[in-house]
């Protein structure tokens, strides 16, 4: 017989990991093989999630990288790396930082790979995206909704 301890205790499993959508452009080819290789990286993160079931949810991890030589565009990937997840047990606050920081935590390395290898079968140079820190964007996130929300009430 399990305790009371034991059956409440807060869950947490990786289901699925994939990538939901992809996307590789680059408009400019073959000129940019031939120009001088000066890149200039723009990147955009952006982490989205739903309730699937009870106790499951979908995170979607969006990476968008354009690369740029002079003014025009290289290359633009984009990748939405998703993964369900099944998540019980937690407080409310609790949750919703798992779903904004901990889950993109766990998807950005499969991101990186898609982003790094999509970029070399592309004929470019390895893009080699670095180190995100979810938890500072997540409390950014989070500090911003609280100045938007005391705004709204003024």
């Amino acid at each position: 017989m399990q305790s009371t301890n034991e059956t409440n205790s807060p869950q947490f499993e990786i289901q699925r990991i994939f990538v939901k959508d992809m996307s590789f452009e680059a408009p400019n080819t073959p000129h940019t093989f031939v120009e001088e290789w000066k890149p200039e990286v723009s990147l955009n993160l952006e982490t989205k999630s739903n309730r699937i079931q009870d106790n499951m949810h979908e995170v979607v991890l969006s990476i968008t990288a354009t690369v740029s030589t002079g003014k025009k565009t290289a290359f633009l990937i984009e990748v939405h790396q998703a993964g369900v997840f099944m998540i019980n047990g937690f407080p409310n606050d609790q949750l919703h930082q798992m779903l904004g920081s901990f889950c993109p935590n766990i998807l950005f390395p499969y991101a990186r790979e898609v982003v790094s290898d999509t970029v070399v079968r592309g004929g470019f140079p390895q893009l080699i995206l670095a180190p995100v820190n979810f938890d500072a964007l997540y409390a950014q996130h989070m500090e911003q909704q609280g100045k938007e929300g005391t705004q709204k009430a003024n």
